[in-house]
């Protein structure tokens, strides 16, 4: 929950504006938000393929 501060700068901020440019400037902070959600869930699954394929390499060298 953002404290007092965030909220009246927020509120500040947006006090003058028509209601197309507040919801204009939801959308784009809810947009990055989700761009940074997919570049993080990429990150976690190249390095889940990266450690399955470590292990079968050992697997594969190990297994006589």
């Amino acid at each position: 929950m953002p404290d007092r501060t965030q909220r009246e700068t927020t509120a500040d901020a947006t006090a003058g504006e028509p209601p197309e440019q507040t919801a204009e400037r939801r959308r784009l902070a809810q947009e990055t938000k989700d761009e940074r959600q997919v570049w993080y869930f990429l990150a976690y699954f190249l390095f889940g393929i990266h450690i399955i394929a470590f292990v079968m390499i050992y697997a594969v060298k190990h297994g006589n």
